[in-house]
C-alpha cells in the first residue's frame, strides 16, 4: 500500500473550501435559477396580454405564497437539522424529520384553505385598481390550492439538501420550470386547440409544474438505495423527540418567514396602490430584483447544509470556511447583476413590452429603468445578507435571526407608507429609502456573524 503524496492531497477537496461549496450549493443555485424563470416567464407571458395582467400575477402570487410561509419557513428547517443529524453519524433520524414535515404538512393544509377570503380582503382594504382586482383573486384562489403541493416539496427538497444530495433537488427544479412553461405557453395564449385561459392558465401551470416536481423527489426519495441507507420504511411515524426539536428551531424560521413575506406583500400592494404605472414599474424591477435575489437562496442553503455538517462534526473552524466560500460565490453572481443593472437597464425593461401599445407601459418604463438603476447599489449587500443568515440558521440561532430579519422589514412599511402616502414623494424616493434600510441590515447581519457566537450552538448531540 502506498501513502499519498503532498500533491495527492493537494488535489483533495478542502472540507468546507470552494469545491465542496460549489459541489453542493451550485445545483442549488440552478434550482432556485429554475424557480426564478417559472416565475420570470409566467409575467413575461403575461405581459403580452397587458400590464394589468402582470402586475395582477406579481400580486396575487405573492399573497398566496404569504399564507404558506410560515408552515415553509418551519418544514424548511429540516435542511439544518437532517444536516445536523447527518454529521453527527445519526442517518436513522434524517428520514424520521421528513415524515415529521409530510404530517405538517397535512394539517396545514386545510389552514391556509381557510385564509382565502383573508387575501380577498387584503386586496381590497389595500385599494389596488379594480382592473386588476378580480385578475388578482383568481390568481390567488388557484395558486391557493396547490399548496399541499408546495409543503411537500418543501420536505423532500430539504431532506435531500440535508443529506447532500442537491442534484435532485436540480432536477426537480428543473422539471417544474420545463412543464410550466410548456402549459404556460398552452395554457395563456390557447395553442394546440386549447381554450385561451389568460391569466388562470398561468396559475394552472405553476400547479402542473409543481406536481410532476414532487412526483421527482418522490421517486429519488422512495428509490431503494435511499430506503436502505436511511431506514424510509422504519422512519414513517410520528417521532416526539424530532417533532419537538423541528418545531423548536424552526417555528422561528417559519415566524420570520411569514412575517417578512406579510410585509413584503403589504410593500409591493402599497407600490400597487400609487398608480397603474407604477405598479407596473415595480412589478418588471422586482422581476429583475428576483434574478439576483432568488438564485443566491440556493448559495444560502448550501451554506445552511455544510454549515449544520460541520457544527454536528464538531468542526466550527471548517463551518466558518464554509461561510467564505460561500461570500465568495454570492458576491461574483451579484457582481455580474450589478453590472446589467447599471448598464443595460433599458433593454431589461424593455423585455416587458406588451404586444400592443400599452400608454400605461411607457409612462412606466423610464420610472422601472431609474429604479432597477437603483437597486445595483443592494445587490452585494444581499449576497452578504443571505450567507451571513444562513450560517446563523445552520447553527441553530434562529430566533436572533427571526428578530432582525422581521424588524428590517416592518420597518420598511412605515417608511413607504410615509413616503408615499404621507409626504407624496414620488416612488423613486421610497424605492432609495428601502435599498438604504436593506444595506444597513445586512451590515447587522455580518456583525452578527462576526461575533462567532454561533460556533458554540449545538442543536443535535454526537450518536
Amino acid at each position: 500500500m502506498t501513502k499519498d503524496t503532498p500533491l495527492m492531497k493537494s488535489r483533495q477537496p478542502l472540507p468546507g473550501g470552494l469545491r465542496e461549496m460549489l459541489a453542493i450549493a451550485l445545483p442549488m443555485v440552478v434550482s432556485q435559477g429554475c424557480e426564478t424563470a417559472m416565475i420570470f416567464v409566467d409575467r413575461l407571458f403575461l405581459s403580452r396580454l397587458g400590464t394589468v395582467p402582470m402586475s395582477a400575477s406579481m400580486a396575487g402570487g405573492l399573497a398566496s405564497f404569504m399564507m404558506m410561509t410560515f408552515f415553509i419557513g418551519l418544514i424548511g428547517y429540516a435542511t439544518a437539522l437532517v444536516a445536523q443529524y447527518l454529521g453527527a453519524g445519526r442517518k436513522e433520524n434524517c428520514a424520521r424529520v421528513l415524515t415529521q414535515t409530510i404530517f405538517i404538512a397535512l394539517l396545514a393544509y386545510p389552514l391556509i384553505l381557510s385564509c382565502r377570503p383573508l387575501g380577498h380582503w387584503l386586496f381590497t382594504v389595500t385599494g389596488i385598481a379594480p382592473e386588476q382586482l378580480a385578475l388578482q383573486q383568481t390568481y390567488f384562489d388557484i395558486l391557493l390550492y396547490g399548496a399541499v403541493l408546495v409543503l411537500l416539496r418543501t420536505g423532500l427538497s430539504s431532506f435531500f439538501s440535508g443529506i447532500g444530495r442537491t442534484r435532485v433537488v436540480m432536477l426537480s427544479a428543473l422539471t417544474a420550470m420545463l412543464v410550466n412553461i410548456g402549459a404556460n405557453y398552452v395554457l395563456i395564449f390557447g395553442h394546440f386547440g386549447v381554450p385561451a385561459l389568460g391569466i388562470r392558465g398561468a396559475a394552472i401551470g405553476t400547479l402542473l409544474g409543481s406536481f410532476c416536481a414532487l412526483l421527482v423527489l418522490l421517486a429519488a426519495y422512495l428509490g431503494r438505495s435511499n430506503r436502505q441507507e436511511f431506514g424510509v420504511a422504519a422512519a414513517l411515524r410520528i417521532d416526539g423527540m424530532v417533532m419537538k426539536k423541528l418545531l423548536r428551531f424552526g417555528s422561528p424560521a417559519g415566524v420570520e418567514m411569514f412575517l417578512n413575506l406579510l410585509a413584503f406583500t403589504l410593500m409591493i400592494l402599497l407600490f400597487h396602490s400609487h398608480s397603474l404605472a407604477t405598479a407596473t414599474a415595480v412589478t418588471i424591477v422586482f422581476n429583475w430584483d428576483m434574478v439576483s435575489f432568488v438564485p443566491l437562496i440556493g448559495i444560502q442553503i448550501g451554506v445552511v447544509s455544510l454549515v449544520g455538517r460541520y457544527l454536528g462534526a464538531g468542526r466550527p473552524e471548517v463551518a466558518e470556511r464554509v461561510a467564505r466560500s460561500g461570500l465568495k460565490m454570492g458576491w461574483t453572481y451579484s457582481s455580474v447583476l450589478l453590472v446589467l443593472f447599471v448598464v443595460f437597464p433599458e433593454p431589461l425593461v424593455a423585455i416587458f413590452a406588451p404586444a400592443s401599445p400599452d400608454p400605461v407601459f411607457f409612462q412606466a418604463a423610464p420610472l422601472a429603468v431609474g429604479m432597477l438603476r437603483m437597486a445595483a447599489f443592494y445587490v452585494l449587500a444581499d449576497a452578504l445578507m443571505l450567507v451571513c443568515s444562513g450560517v446563523l440558521r445552520g447553527a441553530g440561532d434562529t430566533f436572533w435571526a427571526m428578530c432582525i430579519s422581521v424588524a428590517m422589514h416592518w420597518l420598511l412599511l412605515p417608511v413607504l407608507y410615509l413616503v408615499l402616502k404621507v409626504l407624496q414623494l414620488p416612488p423613486q424616493t421610497a424605492w432609495l429609502a428601502i435599498i438604504f434600510l436593506f444595506m444597513a441590515f445586512s451590515v447587522i447581519f455580518y456583525l452578527r456573524y462576526r461575533s462567532g457566537r454561533w460556533k458554540l450552538l449545538r442543536v443535535v448531540g454526537a450518536g
